[in-house]
Formats: structure tokens, C-alpha cells, sequence
């Protein structure tokens, strides 16, 4: 039987292609392993899979100076070590990372050990992690275009993203159950900010409700510890679902989001119309911008920057992008490679 060891990890986005990679890997006769941190968002939801576990240390790396950036190098030299030995001790046939600082170690491990390993770049350039673990990796696979100009031409190759099957499968009726809602009424915006949840957006949609809730019903996913006191009728919070999400998508009419590739590709797969509000460059690499230029160049998607949104202007975007959902669901049914597990999983057999 065949091994493959997964990695990624520090958010969501990291980990959840990896969960649309498993049936496929399981049905190809895969022994699958994952190597994760110790404390990251990605234990929970790998271990919910049953899947081997294998806790390492994990450093950031930081752009900018901080005197942890000292102290982490020592974590990433730990985690080196421990990658070393998991890898000799599994001796799996492939390595397939998809991001997130965790990988970094893992990748060099991968190297010292003489096993090709494969990456996955969600966004339209490659992070920090990905860009310093690209030298040991024998393919990177993108998913956009451009991304392909960014990367050693041998090694890049246009995959798409990899889509969780169940997020296509959702029950309308089971999403609105879940919050509360009748099966008729006004229609539903869906609010997401991410698994961290998204602050700014949160304050701006609360502040909004009033507007909002003259014509939407609200399904708001705002982050762990961020739930609203007191919440009025027609507007239903959550810190973070799992395994209701699909339920959640299928009830949404129109999606308010911000631009992670993740997210921005689900959206796609499940064509659902949607506004997109990128992390602005203060507080990010510009990555999220660059995805929704993308898109919303192609006619898929709606953008407002944060440093133009308001109460007033966020009411207005979402009324037109509920005005115009038909162009964009036609849009969005044109566009080519947003589900990209058969192209992945050929590239991870070609490469073991």
C-alpha cells in the first residue's frame, strides 16, 4: 500500500483541500498520515477524520523584525528534527503540503529523506511558506493562471482547488432549520469572515443589521468568542460549523466573504453569488486583493475594499449584488477548473 503524509495547518484554508483530497486518496489504496502543530486549528480537524496524527513544532515566520523570529528559529530547527525521524519511522512514498508555517520543516525533512513532495498554492502568489519550501518540492500545483508566472516553469501546473464533495450536497431546508428560519421568507445573505472570523466585517454587518434585515434574513459565521448578545429575529450567529456548513451554503442566496482562495473557489463550485471584502495590505501580503481583482475581472465576483466600507455602502453593494445575482451565477457557470481534485490526484500519482 502506498503512504502519503499531508501537511498544512494555522488556518482553515490550509487544511480543508486536504479534506476534499481524502476519498480520493482513500478510493487510489492510499495509507494517508498527517503532520500538523501541536495547537493549530488543523489537530481538531484532522483527528475528526481519524487519520494518523503527528504533532510537531512550528515557528512563524514573520516579514517583519519581532524578537520571536529569533526564538521560532529554534522552533523550526525542533520541528526539522522531529520531521526527520516521523518520516523514517512512516517512510511514506509522497509528501503533499499545502501551506501554512508548519510545512516549511516538513518540506526540508522531505528533502533529507530523498521523498518527492508535491505543494498546493491556493492564492494568486505563492506565500512565505510555500515560496521557502518550493526549492524542495518536485511539482507546485496553482490555482490561478497567473500564479504560474511566479514559479519555476518545470515545476508549476494548473490544478484548480480542491472542493469538498458534501459542500455541493447541502440541504436548503436543513440550513434553515438550523437557524431558526421558515422555509419561506426573505431571501438569505450568508456573512463569513473566514475560521478566525473577521472583526471589522462583524462590527460593520452588526452596525448594518437594521438596513440588512429590512430585506435579508442573516446567517452570520463571526468567529470563535465574537457572538452578538441579544441577537434580533432574522439574524442567526454562529462561532464556527462544521458539519452543517453545506446546509448553511445551500440556504444562502448571496454570500458576503472575504477573499481567500478557499473560500473564493467553494463559493465558485457551489455557484453562489457573493461580495467579497479582501484583507487590506496593513494588515496582510496583498494575496486576498490579487484573488478578487481576479475574479471580479472575469465577471464571478463583487468587491468592496475595507477602507471604503460603511454601514451605507455595504447595505448598498449587497442590494446590488442580490439584484445581479443571475449574471453572476451565469458567470460562475462559465468558469473553468473551480474543482480541482481529479487534476491534483494526478499529479500526486505521477509524481510517487
Amino acid at each position: 500500500m502506498k503512504k502519503i503524509i499531508l501537511t498544512g495547518g494555522g488556518t482553515a484554508g490550509h487544511v480543508t483541500p486536504h479534506l476534499a483530497l481524502l476519498p480520493a486518496l482513500r478510493d487510489a489504496g492510499f495509507d494517508i498520515h498527517y503532520i500538523g502543530s501541536h495547537t493549530g486549528i488543523e489537530r481538531g480537524l484532522i483527528e475528526n477524520t481519524g487519520l494518523t496524527y503527528h504533532p510537531i513544532s512550528a515557528g512563524k515566520l514573520r516579514r517583519y523584525f519581532d524578537l520571536r523570529n529569533f526564538t521560532d528559529m529554534f522552533r523550526v530547527a525542533r520541528g526539522l528534527r522531529e520531521s526527520v525521524k516521523i518520516l523514517g519511522r512512516v517512510k511514506p512514498d509522497i509528501i503533499f503540503s499545502k501551506g501554512g508555517f508548519v510545512t516549511v520543516p516538513v518540506m526540508m525533512a522531505a528533502k533529507i529523506r530523498g521523498i518527492p513532495a508535491v505543494i498546493h498554492e491556493s492564492d494568486f502568489t505563492p506565500g512565505l511558506a510555500n515560496r521557502l519550501a518550493t526549492p524542495f518540492a518536485k511539482k507546485v500545483c496553482v490555482c490561478f493562471p497567473e500564479t504560474l508566472t511566479h514559479l519555476p516553469e518545470k515545476k508549476a501546473v494548473l490544478t484548480g482547488m480542491p472542493i469538498r464533495a458534501e459542500l455541493l450536497a447541502g440541504s436548503r431546508t436543513k440550513g434553515l432549520a438550523l437557524c431558526g428560519f421558515a422555509t419561506t421568507g426573505k431571501p438569505v445573505l450568508l456573512v463569513t469572515g473566514g475560521s478566525q472570523g473577521a472583526t471589522v466585517i462583524n462590527n460593520c454587518v452588526r452596525k448594518a443589521l437594521p438596513l440588512l434585515l429590512n430585506r435579508f434574513r442573516v446567517i452570520h459565521l463571526c468567529g470563535k468568542n465574537n457572538l452578538m448578545a441579544n441577537p434580533p429575529p432574522g439574524y442567526a450567529q454562529f462561532e464556527y460549523m462544521q458539519d452543517g456548513l453545506a446546509d448553511l451554503y445551500a440556504a444562502a442566496d448571496i454570500v458576503l466573504s472575504r477573499a481567500g482562495a478557499g473560500t473564493l473557489f467553494e463559493l465558485l463550485a457551489m455557484k453562489k453569488p457573493h461580495l467579497l471584502i479582501p484583507l487590506p495590505k496593513e494588515v496582510s501580503r496583498g494575496d486576498q486583493i490579487l484573488n478578487a481583482a481576479s475574479f471580479t475581472q472575469q465577471g464571478c465576483s463583487l468587491t468592496l475594499p475595507e477602507g471604503e466600507m460603511n454601514p451605507e455602502r455595504l447595505v448598498t453593494e449587497i442590494n446590488t449584488l442580490f439584484q445581479r445575482r443571475g449574471e453572476f451565477i451565469t458567470n460562475i457557470s462559465n468558469y473553468k477548473g473551480a474543482d480541482g481534485v481529479n487534476a491534483v490526484m494526478d499529479v500526486i500519482n505521477k509524481t510517487t
